[in-house]
């Protein structure tokens, strides 16, 4: 899938070398070989622009919304969840139900789940990389 998708960005130069390097001569059309060059140069920009987007499958995959797209991720705590409070996560402020015990003020916290307007978090310790430890 990987090739065909590096194929598909590559059609533009094939294309623009056989129109103009083996088409446009038998025509009787002449066009300089540095705006050939000039031309394949900003295709080429334009691919290595575009194909890590392309490769890596931007255009299958499907855009995160909604409040199932915060499942993952940090909130730090604004109100201290007692078991519940106020979260604040990608700059939005959202109730929060803390479903393991309690967190303080300036906790991190990681979001499990949603229900309805409510995020459901976990408190977790994290190290000081930031990663999350169970």
């Amino acid at each position: 899938m990987g090739a065909l998708k590096l194929l598909a960005l590559l059609a533009d130069e094939v294309l623009a070398i056989a129109l103009f390097l083996l088409l446009f001569p038998q025509l009787g059309l002449r066009v300089p070989l540095w705006a050939v060059l000039l031309l394949l140069v900003v295709l080429l920009a334009k691919d290595i622009a575009v194909a890590p987007y392309v490769l890596r499958g931007g255009l299958e995959r499907k855009p995160e919304v909604g409040p199932e797209s915060l499942i993952g991720k940090t909130a730090v705590v604004l109100e201290d969840l007692d078991p519940e409070g106020i979260v604040k996560v990608e700059g939005e402020l959202w109730r929060a139900l803390c479903l393991n015990g309690k967190a303080s003020k300036g906790d991190k916290v990681l979001i499990a789940g949603v229900r309805g307007t409510t995020a459901l978090v976990e408190c977790r310790e994290l190290t000081r990389d930031n990663s999350v430890e169970i």
